[in-house]
């Protein structure tokens, strides 16, 4: 019997030293975690935040009303409606996106042909209502300029792999 009691003791040993060494090797080692508000990871360029509107560097807006983001979005968040102007071209006269429906998906991104509708690396947007949530046209595109250098890095390190 008290064989067995000096085999039980020693296991316990045993696993309480193999316990305190595993603590001992972590306590020296850096933080892995964040202060958030104060301290930010990375963003992958490939992250899918806030949505904007891009403009050509000549300040026209990229945009042709293609329509396409509309017909491909899954969960029907889009809303355009377009016309022609006097040159020919088509542009529109109204873009909105209902971030409420929205999933973050990106298939409006990949969709647009000339990169007008673009997923910015922001995912700090809360508000208060829900009615701040419906982005217009002019949001999107104050989105755009507010965020255009980072979303222009953002495609050029991701260009390889499109």
């Amino acid at each position: 019997m008290t064989a067995l009691l000096r085999s039980a003791k020693s296991l316990l040993l045993l696993e309480f030293v193999s316990g305190l060494w595993l603590t001992l090797r972590y306590v020296f080692r850096p933080k892995a975690t964040l202060n958030y508000p104060y301290e930010k990871g990375p963003v992958s360029p490939r992250f899918r935040g806030e949505h904007a509107l891009r403009r050509y560097p000549n300040g026209e807006e990229r945009c042709i009303a293609c329509k396409l983001c509309e017909a491909v979005c899954p969960a029907q968040a889009i809303t355009i409606e377009a016309e022609p102007r006097a040159d020919g071209s088509r542009r529109t006269t109204r873009y909105d996106i209902d971030m409420t429906k929205c999933i973050y998906c990106g298939l409006c991104q990949e969709a647009c042909p000339v990169d007008a509708i673009v997923e910015t690396p922001n995912f700090e947007f809360s508000v208060e209502t829900r009615e701040e949530l419906i982005y217009t046209k002019d949001k999107l595109l104050a989105n755009g300029e507010k965020w255009e250098r980072a979303i222009a890095a953002n495609i050029a390190a991701d260009a390889e792999y499109r």
